[in-house]
């Protein structure tokens, strides 16, 4: 299984994560703080460490969290497990983060995630929000045995390689692949518009080339649809009508509906076998695709950010730490004299 080649056995996750509750069916870390990137994100040393948690009984793992860590939640924690766990279930993309808490001498976020729906999110793409992270390399801490978690976290990245199929020419490099898949999650980000650098992509592919071919190169070598040269570093691919509508048809759930949403004309309600069909046929069914992606993404990544204000912002004690937590999601650098300013008025 390509994921067994992220697993990580390093002391600094592991004590990071004593001191949380032991209920994980799967913890992983990601980001600049585990993985080198290039740009404003490489100092490497200092940086946020960013972990997922996910859990079988959200209202049993906040419980327990709430009783050993009380000072990581915002204002929401006098609401309780229950509130917070409906909270993180049924607004934004099925996450709940606590931001800028220092554990073990390290500055760290995490999210907490059910596992039910992280499983919904990694076979359908209903966010593409976690599902998108663990599309890049991630630092799997613990995974339990779970084999249908297992199935779908193998069944996202095969996702992956076949969306970014999609959208690129027939021949292509490893890098151009990468690049692609390391996208999917920030098509429609409005996060990418007002606050990322926008080479963010390039900035966490380029350094982690040999991650990704250790991620994919399994995937790529199994799959019957691509040549894959990788002496060479090259790949080809059937850009036929035939080649992409068995792609197509491979595709995630909800990315599948957005594509019919976007393609299907008023009044018409084609079933979507028949408009993958249609698409499969157009010169411009990369860009389609990619119209679909950012359908998915960027509602999810305003309502996640949004959420963010609340499970995170309030329990800030400061203007700076507020400033951090701000740029952590999505507020630019070139803003900080002007929103400084605002926030420091009587």
């Amino acid at each position: 299984m390509a994921l067994q080649a992220l697993q990580s056995s390093g002391v600094t996750f592991r004590r990071i994560l004593s001191h949380f509750p032991e209920e994980l069916s799967l913890a992983f870390a990601y980001g600049s703080g585990v993985y080198r990137q290039a740009g404003p994100n490489s100092d490497q040393k200092n940086a946020m460490l960013d972990f997922v948690f996910t859990v079988d009984d959200p209202v049993a793992w906040h419980s327990k969290n709430l009783k050993k860590n009380w000072n990581h939640y915002s204002f929401l924690k006098v609401l309780g497990p229950k509130i917070i766990t409906s909270i993180q279930n049924n607004y934004g993309a099925g996450v709940y983060y606590n931001s800028l808490i220092m554990c073990d001498g390290r500055l760290i976020k995490y999210g907490v995630i059910s596992t039910s729906i992280l499983i919904e999110d990694l076979l359908n793409w209903n966010n593409l929000y976690i599902a998108g992270r663990l599309q890049k390399p991630v630092k799997i801490v613990t995974m339990n045995e779970d084999i249908t978690l297992r199935s779908a976290l193998d069944r996202n990245l095969k996702s992956a390689v076949t969306a970014a199929f999609l959208m690129l020419p027939e021949s292509f490099s490893e890098e151009d692949l990468f690049i692609e898949i390391a996208g999917l999650s920030y098509s429609g980000d409005f996060r990418m518009l007002v606050g990322e650098d926008k080479t963010k992509v390039l900035n966490i592919v380029k350094p982690n080339i040999a991650h990704f071919r250790e991620l994919y190169g399994s995937i790529l070598q199994e799959n019957p649809q691509v040549v894959y040269k990788s002496q060479q570093g090259r790949l080809e691919i059937d850009k036929s009508p035939e080649g992409q509508f068995t792609q197509l048809m491979t595709l995630p759930k909800s990315l599948q509906q957005q594509i019919n949403h976007i393609m299907d004309p008023p009044g018409k309600n084609r079933d979507v076998e028949e408009t993958l069909f249609q698409v499969a046929h157009d010169p411009d069914c990369g860009d389609v695709v990619r119209l679909g992606l950012s359908a998915i993404v960027r509602p999810s990544s305003i309502r996640q950010s949004t959420k963010g204000i609340f499970t995170a912002v309030f329990r800030c004690v400061n203007i700076p730490q507020f400033i951090l937590w701000m740029d952590t999601w999505f507020v630019p650098a070139w803003n900080y004299s002007s929103f400084c300013q605002v926030c420091t008025r009587g």
